[in-house]
């Protein structure tokens, strides 16, 4: 298991950015595990000015595989009076493998105050709750994982996650790490359940502008409503463990099956 706080710790400073490594146990197959990436990519954004206020939105396009050494940079697009727009880029010796646009944003006092969403489903897991990891070789090895199976569809997710050392990270690190660990949705519907999927973008906004949660714990959800042609596109929400609206997420995902 290795801590994103290392990772980050051992990035050697660029011009922009800094160059890493992809441990192998943060790998998904020949790839690395998008939510690194992503959680990595913001880590620059957010060294580009000091007084950025929280993270509201962030747009991710995973574009090729990332392994081995990285070189992760950032880019102010437009910093106007209550926004900031950065950009992210992730490459490795294959080329751009990640995109990504993060947008800041400052409090605003508004007339508007409406609140309707879900809040989590089931409660966070007791002491004595069944709790797993992954393979050591494969990135679920850095988390602690909870199913969620009563109530679930066909092509549905539902499952606590933290990550198991999270000490030193911001929270927005911690959750771009977080958001992405459930399987698409779609892998449910392929027969055998083994066929190679890939994540293709994903655009989540973040409804908490401080976001906390009790002993790490962090409940994920995922949902596709339709796959075919070799695409799936699904819903994503996340919580935290007094069931608080988090985020709201969607992602494009193709299949190979």
């Amino acid at each position: 298991m290795t801590p994103i706080a290392q990772i980050i710790a051992a990035a050697t400073p660029i011009q922009g950015g800094f160059r890493s490594a992809v441990p192998s146990d943060w790998m998904q197959g020949r790839t690395a595990y998008g939510g690194l990436s992503a959680a990595l990519a913001l880590h620059a954004a957010m060294q580009v000015e000091s007084d950025l206020p929280p993270l509201r939105s962030a747009q991710v396009a995973f574009i090729g595989p990332l392994a081995g050494d990285v070189t992760v940079t950032a880019t102010r697009l437009r910093r106007g009076r209550n926004a900031a727009f950065i950009q992210a880029d992730v490459v490795s010796e294959a080329g751009l493998g990640m995109r990504a646009t993060f947008v800041f944003m400052a409090p605003l006092a508004s007339a508007v105050a409406y609140d309707v969403a879900p809040r989590a489903p089931v409660p966070p897991p007791a002491p004595d709750a069944k709790i797993y990891t992954g393979p050591d070789e494969f990135f679920t090895g850095n988390f602690n994982l909870v199913d969620v199976k009563e109530g679930t569809g066909p092509a549905e997710w539902l499952r606590w996650a933290r990550l198991r050392d999270r000490a030193g990270l911001d929270a927005f690190v911690e959750l771009m790490a977080i958001g992405d660990a459930l399987p698409p949705a779609a892998f449910k519907l392929v027969e055998g359940g083994r066929a190679p999927l890939s994540s293709l973008n994903w655009q989540i906004n973040f409804t908490a502008p401080a976001p906390a949660t009790d002993d790490g714990w962090w409940l994920l959800h995922a949902v596709a409503d339709a796959a075919s042609d070799g695409y799936s596109s699904q819903r994503m929400s996340l919580w935290n463990a007094a069931g608080e609206p988090i985020a709201e997420a969607t992602q494009g995902v193709a299949i190979f099956a």
